[in-house]
């Protein structure tokens, strides 16, 4: 697919694990992607994981592409590309549950937004009450959903979510990506 920067291949990482191909051929419009990419990466934003179950098994990817949408009633929003694998199964499952990462939790993020691996192996977590998703130890809250809507979005997939349960925890300092790298407010 051709896009409005041409047909020749690129790839950004805009998300923790997430390359985003990006087509052209023309010099003038790789630099203005990779300028895109780069004022975008000043933008610092909490690291998250959207899990759910599908077919009994968990099912989870890193996002940091979440927010508040409203708060009567209480909706929040997610973003995953087209090409996410974890997506389709969250989609079908009709649930979502966002885990707030903590400062110590990059290999979380990591495992999460890596392929072809069992990424829960070694992470420990519990269903939440309201719909049985993954809520994974050590993280500094979360929110449990039902999928709302989803919208089309260029690439990716906006996805609404209806808030059914949330909780924080004990953690303090989150896990935050800036610049292309993890980073924390300790320091």
């Amino acid at each position: 697919m051709s896009s409005w920067l041409g047909d020749a291949e690129i790839d950004f990482e805009f998300r923790p694990g997430e390359a985003s191909p990006v087509h052209t051929d023309d010099p003038a419009a790789a630099a203005a992607a990779r300028r895109f990419r780069d004022v975008l990466g000043r933008f610092a934003s909490g690291v998250t994981v959207v899990t759910s179950t599908s077919g009994g098994q968990p099912v989870g990817m890193t996002c940091q592409s979440f927010s508040s949408v409203s708060l009567d009633p209480p909706l929040v929003l997610f973003v995953p590309a087209k090409t996410s694998r974890a997506w389709p199964l969250i989609q079908r499952s009709g649930t979502f549950c966002v885990n707030f990462l903590g400062v110590d939790q990059a290999e979380v993020s990591n495992t999460m937004a890596s392929r072809g691996v069992d990424k829960f192996a070694d992470v420990k977590w519990q269903p939440s009450t309201a719909t049985g998703s993954p809520v994974l130890d050590g993280v500094l809250g979360y929110v449990d959903c039902t999928i709302q809507a989803v919208h089309e979005a260029g690439d990716h997939f906006v996805v609404i979510g209806r808030v059914l349960e949330l909780e924080m925890t004990e953690a303090e300092d989150p896990l935050l990506f800036f610049r292309g790298q993890y980073t924390t407010t300790e320091g």
